[in-house]
């Protein structure tokens, strides 16, 4: 699946990312079908969500705390247990 998680970055590195500066995006628990058309790096303020790729009953689980790589191209559906606030980027098209 390749989610990349690391578990409660240093401040001085979300700070060379100018994660503060980045979007934010926000949902309410449920669940949503997401296709990512783009790498997406993003860092959650809030929440707790478990990634499941289409067609498969494994799963990812990450939260707050959080700085996520999700690969380009992965269909997923995200199960929101906790309100997700998170910052976002995605890499520019190649």
């Amino acid at each position: 699946m390749n989610i990349v998680i690391e578990h409660n970055p240093s401040s001085i590195k979300l700070s060379e990312l100018g994660v503060m500066s980045w979007p934010k995006w926000s949902c309410q628990p449920g669940k949503y079908a997401l296709v990512f058309e783009e790498r997406e790096t993003c860092y959650l303020v809030k929440g707790k969500v478990k990634v499941y790729p289409k067609g498969s009953s494994e799963f990812v689980e990450f939260g707050a705390g959080d700085l996520v790589t999700i690969p380009k191209g992965l269909s997923c559906t995200w199960e929101v247990s906790l309100f997700i606030d998170k910052h976002y980027k995605f890499d520019p098209p190649t």
